[in-house]
C-alpha cells in the first residue's frame, strides 16, 4: 500500500512538473518563456505579443521573424523616445539575443511583437498558435496565452501553471 501510494505521489508530481513547464519552448540553446497577447478589441487592426528569450549558448542568436494563425504578418517593433516622441517602427534585422542574456518583449518595453491585420481575436485565456524564427536556432512553433486587458502578466511561476 505505501509503495502503491508512493508510486502515485510520484507520478502526481511528475505531471505538476510538466504541466508548470508546458508553456515554455526550447530550441537549441533558445528558450521561450510564457508567450503572451492581450485581448484587443474587435476593431483593433494590430495585437501585441509578448514573450521572455533566453539565450544559454556562447553565441548570439537572432529573432528574425514569425508567423501566426491569426494575423495577416507578424512583425517585431521596437519603441524608441527621440526627441521626446515615442515612436515604434518594425525591426529590419531582428531583434540579437546576445549569449546568456534574457530579452524581455513586454508591453511598456523596447520590443515586442505585432500580430497586424487579424483574422480572429481571442478571448482571454485561449492560446493561439505561432511561430518564431531564428538565425540559428531556426522555426520554434509556440503558443501565445491571451490575457485580459488591464490583466498583468503573471510571475514565471505562476504563469506556467496556466
Amino acid at each position: 500500500m505505501r509503495k502503491k501510494m508512493l508510486a502515485t505521489g510520484v507520478a502526481i508530481l511528475t505531471t505538476l512538473a510538466v504541466s508548470a513547464n508546458a508553456h515554455d519552448f526550447k530550441a537549441g540553446t533558445i528558450e521561450i518563456k510564457h508567450p503572451w497577447s492581450k485581448v484587443a478589441p474587435p476593431v483593433a487592426p494590430v495585437l501585441g505579443g509578448y514573450v521572455t528569450i533566453v539565450n544559454s549558448g556562447t553565441e548570439p542568436d537572432r529573432l528574425l521573424g514569425g508567423s501566426s494563425v491569426i494575423a495577416e504578418r507578424f512583425e517585431i517593433h521596437e519603441s524608441k523616445t527621440e526627441d521626446g516622441i515615442a515612436k515604434m517602427r518594425p525591426l529590419k534585422d531582428g531583434l540579437v539575443i546576445g549569449p546568456g542574456e534574457t530579452v524581455k518583449l513586454e508591453p511598456g518595453g523596447s520590443a515586442h511583437i505585432m500580430f497586424v491585420k487579424p483574422s480572429k481575436r481571442p478571448a482571454a485565456g485561449e492560446k493561439f498558435a505561432g511561430t518564431l524564427v531564428f538565425e540559428k536556432a531556426g522555426a520554434v512553433n509556440v503558443e501565445f496565452a491571451v490575457q485580459a486587458m488591464g490583466e498583468q502578466p503573471q510571475n514565471d511561476h505562476q504563469a506556467h501553471q496556466n
